[in-house]
């Protein structure tokens, strides 16, 4: 496909955000993310505020003074794929990376999760929570449980053998991830991306990464019946 990445002079990485409801994490991080490094160059942060009413607007008006960072307000609440629609669609850099505005995903894994797109093996890598030998905070049984299933679910939909699906950690080459039509607006957007890169035969790797996962107390928003619409998304986009 595209020559090799890193043959290029500037690296730019467009860090995808989106974020709803995240007052008590949205500016550890962004410093998170303005000091992470790895293989590029210059960075941009594209910041989704999906409708929060919780005082992450506030915050947001401040971070936006920094010069590499971008925030796209929606009015009201859409959903996460809505989010990285908007987010997807005006990023400028060679490499597009979706991090959630949580502090479940560290930004330190960046090198990883870029590594293979820079040395021109992949298009698109996905973060997984089950490989690799990285640390990770033990918390729900049954959600483990049930994310195993879709994935497994998922993997016999695309015919390739990934471990996590549902990971919320993922980098693309901008060609590659802007020439997608993004149709889910919630969480099952997850498993949309997957079948539909698969579909494409895009070079796809994993990398193991770290994993600080939340309670619902502490603000997780994923619910059971998310599942179920992953379910059928999976189903729906079979082969792309």
């Amino acid at each position: 496909m595209a020559r090799p990445l890193y043959a290029w002079t500037a690296m730019r990485l467009s860090v995808i955000i989106p974020c709803y409801n995240e007052v008590a994490t949205i500016e550890q991080l962004v410093a998170r993310v303005q000091a992470a490094t790895g293989g590029f160059t210059e960075k941009e942060l594209i910041i989704i505020d999906d409708g929060s009413t919780d005082g992450t607007r506030g915050k947001l008006n401040v971070i936006a003074h920094a010069a590499n960072v971008k925030v796209v307000y929606h009015e009201r609440n859409r959903g996460k794929g809505a989010a990285l629609r908007s987010g997807i669609a005006v990023a400028t850099g060679a490499i597009i990376l979706i991090q959630d505005a949580d502090l479940e995903y560290d930004p330190a894994d960046y090198a990883k999760l870029v590594g293979p797109i820079i040395d021109g093996r992949a298009d698109v890598v996905f973060g997984s929570r089950f490989a690799g030998g990285e640390s990770h905070r033990v918390l729900y049984f049954w959600h483990s449980l049930a994310n195993r299933a879709l994935t497994f679910a998922s993997n016999c939909f695309t015919n390739i053998n990934l471990t996590d699906v549902m990971t919320c950690l993922k980098a693309f080459r901008r060609e590659v991830v802007q020439d997608l039509r993004i149709e889910e607006d919630g969480f099952a957007v997850e498993a949309e991306l997957t079948a539909k890169v698969a579909a494409r035969r895009c070079r796809i790797y994993e990398v193991g990464i770290s994993y600080s996962g939340r309670t619902y107390e502490e603000g997780k928003k994923i619910r059971w019946r998310d599942g179920f619409r992953v379910l059928w998304a999976i189903f729906k986009y079979a082969g792309g």
